[in-house]
């Protein structure tokens, strides 16, 4: 591949203009920006001539379709919800006015913009349109989970004016139509590296907890970058931040917080919406334009155990994230653990993998082919439905070179997550930030939260783990200490009171029956009650040790006591329940029967 260099130089303060130094980007150009922000979608904006510029995310397509900037330049957003005849009302009346067509949609909506053109028999491919994949890392990035983002892919292909843009394209592309592409690269000749915080920890939640105490007198805004709205969520409750927080995430995602009533959720960002803390999924890693006058402090939080897509690749996606803020941040800072289950294998290893899945699929395609009856072909054919190679195939069966540099990337990443000094290696490689590394190690980690808020596990599994937990942590010593306790009661308040109260002896021996477990805490607060000054005091002027007493005696001595004294009985007073105020035995006698000798007292 031929890469064409291009030198950016600082302009008052800032990185030229991309049509101060590349005027109008050319076909067959995969544009690698190097830096966020110069203006690559501005400049395609402005170029003259029509252009249809595809968007990863309709948030992209709504903040520049909004921006007072652009208020002239007869932009057209298309997404979810925008209609093929508004498409084509569009085309017609720009044509007939003379103006540009400039249409952003996202990939999935694509289809209906070409559905447009060609029912006015326009061919974007040879009828002078220009086609712009903005973002193109986002089609390795999401491909496995939004599998219409590549459908324009093929006739982007066939046109014969087009470019791919981004400032963290892939290394590699199986795509093999690239093969045809110059690179054009944007090489800055001033140091653009940031400055970088990398906490590595074992417990995400404490270490965010701790940062947000250094930041509390920073009046500037904090946006954190999580991708997972669970795990948003479970992190504005436990740090109590909720009430100052909002949340920018998908459509579902923000129906699903209104259903734990939480209502400051958005599918767009506004600058209008902005909190004390804001929460932003992967959606809006890439491509948006986030303007303030404060420049915030950026967090990035990676929990490995919470769920695999957390994992914040350092040259995709955290050069990306910082890139969105336009005026600069003041801080970054990445939190993360690792898992070290994740095995360690090469980029040969993982293609390798890749080669082998296929070679055992072709084979069984090959022996359905050649079985001698049409029962063994179809069990041939149901076995290799289930071999994991499928999940490279596009809907014709046919090989999705996007499927398979997704999986190579997430295996890389997931590789980056087996230790700190990977993850820390990975960022000094990817060359946009000067790192600090703050390793960070607690008592409990973030696997042991875990092993309680696991969905899979059983809750008997669960409290089995809490109590283990707690019997680890014994008494608390440090405010860490006690705020993980905190943590355990919040997983499970029943059996954190059960614990302090009958211990983990009792509640083993209970087998952890809920029903059993209750019971015996509310008898042991009833004991505890019982145990009361007065309860004692009195009990000890009727009952006196080395003494015998029968069991009719006792029996009706301690109700008659009770209930002057107003003290509630979970179960039916018997002449037993002498033994929870003296060592006592039980004895019979000839005359008087059944009753116990008292030894001492329990209590003085």
């Amino acid at each position: 591949m031929e890469i064409k260099e291009i030198i950016i130089s600082l302009k008052n303060g800032r990185p030229q203009h991309l049509s101060d130094i590349y005027p109008v980007i050319e076909t067959n150009t995969i544009l690698n920006k190097t830096i966020t922000g110069i203006g690559a979608t501005y400049s395609e904006i402005k170029a003259p001539r029509h252009s249809i510029i595809i968007e990863p995310t309709r948030p992209v397509i709504y903040g520049k379709t909004h921006d007072p900037k652009h208020k002239n330049d007869n932009l057209k957003g298309v997404w979810q919800g925008v209609y093929q005849d508004e498409i084509t009302d569009y085309i017609e009346t720009s044509l007939r006015q003379g103006k540009w067509i400039k249409i952003l949609t996202t990939p999935e909506s694509f289809r209906k913009v070409q559905d447009a053109f060609d029912g006015l028999d326009i061919d974007i491919r040879f009828d002078g349109y220009f086609l712009l994949f903005d973002e193109i890392q986002k089609s390795v990035k999401d491909c496995d989970y939004r599998s219409d983002i590549t459908l324009p892919m093929d006739l982007f292909f066939e046109c014969k004016d087009k470019a791919v843009v981004s400032a963290t394209p892939p290394t590699q592309y199986a795509d093999p139509r690239f093969n045809d592409f110059q690179m054009v690269k944007l090489v800055p000749d001033y140091d653009y590296q940031m400055d970088l915080q990398l906490y590595t920890t074992n417990n995400v939640l404490q270490s965010t907890r701790e940062l947000l105490e250094s930041l509390a007198s920073d009046e500037r805004p904090v946006f954190f970058f999580v991708n997972s709205t669970d795990m948003i969520f479970s992190l504005m409750k436990q740090l109590g931040v909720k009430d100052e927080s909002a949340v920018f995430c998908s459509e579902k995602s923000v129906d699903k917080l209104k259903s734990f009533k939480f209502r400051n959720a958005y599918e767009e960002w506004k600058e209008s919406k902005k909190a004390r803390y804001n929460w932003m999924t992967s959606r809006f890693y890439s491509a948006l334009d986030i303007e303030l006058q404060k420049s915030p402090n950026v967090v990035m939080l990676t929990d490995c155990y919470t769920a695999e897509y957390t994992m914040i690749d350092p040259y995709m996606d955290a050069v990306q994230i910082v890139g969105r803020f336009r005026n600069g941040v003041n801080r970054i800072y990445h939190i993360s653990n690792c898992d070290k289950r994740n095995p360690i294998k090469s980029r040969e290893q993982i293609d390798e993998t890749f080669r082998a899945q296929k070679i055992v699929y072709e084979y069984m395609g090959t022996m359905a082919y050649s079985a001698s009856t049409a029962t063994q072909r179809e069990e041939f054919r149901r076995a290799q439905a289930t071999i994991p190679f499928t999940r490279f195939l596009d809907e014709n069966n046919e090989v999705d070179p996007y499927k398979v540099d997704n999986y190579i990337d997430e295996e890389t990443v997931k590789v980056t997550y087996n230790n700190y000094s990977r993850v820390l290696q990975a960022y000094q490689d990817c060359g946009y930030f000067n790192v600090t590394r703050i390793p960070q190690y607690y008592k409990f980690g973030d696997f042991e939260r875990l092993k309680i808020e696991s969905k899979a596990a059983s809750i008997r599994e669960k409290r089995k783990e809490i109590v283990a937990q707690l019997e680890l942590l014994g008494d608390c010593e440090t405010e860490l200490e006690c705020q993980f306790k905190r943590d355990l009661e919040f997983a499970d308040r029943m059996i954190v009171e059960a614990y302090d109260l009958i211990g983990k002896a009792e509640i083993e021996r209970l087998r952890y029956s809920v029903t059993k477990i209750r019971e015996a805490v509310i008898l042991k607060k009833h004991q505890m009650t019982a145990h009361a000054t007065d309860a004692i005091q009195l009990i000890n002027t009727f009952f006196y040790p080395q003494q015998w007493y029968s069991a009719k005696f006792i029996k009706e001595k301690i109700k008659e006591i009770f209930a002057e004294l107003n003290i509630p009985t979970t179960k039916a007073v018997t002449s037993h329940t002498i033994t929870e105020y003296f060592e006592a035995r039980e004895l019979k006698k000839r005359v008087g029967g059944r009753g116990y000798f008292l030894i001492s007292p329990r209590f003085v």
